[in-house]
């Protein structure tokens, strides 16, 4: 009896150690054939998730005019004079906000001036620029892209063109041409621009210009800037509109025109 009862235990025993040795690898061969390879839907809980900021069309103008707010201005060759020279740094902080080179260009130039151009011909048609300003011809402008930052806060940042005419070349004909302007990287709109035209400051309605432009912008909350200050520009032909910021600030635009070199200029400062 107890030698039957061990030839019937044997292959038990024997069964039971292939298993312990061979069982998990089998199973987990079976598994993976079940899984790899297969697109399965799962439900997730996406309450603690994060989310992208973005900024809205007023807050991205007011850190830009925060960091040109102490840079010295573009001088376009023959400009009136107290219009400042351009600065020669790259990049510069003032205070909680700094403006910096970006030396990784995501967007190529040739579809920046493809679509510069493009933006052009939309501010011709919506009255913002006069319908003479010729296209953009990449080889006789420089271009770099830049960051406006919010030091304390440097999720809240806008990436910017810088677009400068080219004024070594003394014998180009800058009449009705973009001199200068700051151009946002993502959506190609004008934040600022300077020009040469024919037209003189009795053609140009400045507040149905500003009107036009905060539209093309995004922008809301438009209000006269009423000023008796008469040394806030070098240049008597001017009027001021502001625009809500970010909390209690505000951002000022200014267009105006330098009369003699026939400039028209729209900036933004703090």
């Amino acid at each position: 009896m107890k030698k039957t009862w061990n030839i019937v235990l044997l292959p038990v025993a024997v069964l039971t150690m292939m298993l312990a040795i061979f069982g998990p690898r089998l199973l987990t061969g079976y598994r993976d054939r079940n899984v790899l390879g297969r697109i399965r839907e799962q439900e997730v809980d996406s309450a603690g998730a994060g989310y992208r900021y973005q900024l809205s069309s007023n807050e991205k103008l007011f850190i830009l005019s925060e960091c040109l707010n102490s840079q010295k201005r573009p001088e376009a060759e023959g400009s009136k004079p107290g219009r400042e020279e351009e600065t020669t740094e790259s990049s510069y902080q003032e205070g909680t906000y700094a403006f910096v080179v970006n030396y990784e260009e995501e967007t190529s130039r040739e579809s920046f001036y493809a679509s510069l151009n493009d933006g052009i011909a939309l501010l011709k048609e919506e009255g913002i620029l006069p319908s003479q300003i010729q296209e953009i011809v990449p080889q006789q402008y420089e271009a770099a892209l830049y960051s406006a930052i919010d030091v304390l806060e440097p999720r809240n940042n806008v990436a910017v063109w810088k677009l400068n005419l080219i004024s070594s070349r003394q014998n180009m004909n800058q009449e009705n041409r973009l001199l200068d302007a700051y151009i946002d990287a993502d959506s190609g709109k004008l934040y600022e621009f300077y020009i040469r035209t024919d037209m003189e400051w009795a053609d140009i309605d400045a507040q149905a210009l500003v009107r036009s432009w905060a539209e093309y912008m995004g922008l809301y909350g438009m209000e006269e800037y009423e000023t008796k200050n008469p040394l806030l520009e070098t240049t008597p032909y001017y009027q001021k509109y502001v625009f809500p910021g970010i909390g209690d600030e505000r951002t000022i635009v200014t267009v105006g025109f330098y009369e003699g070199i026939d400039e028209l200029f729209l900036k933004i400062t703090k």
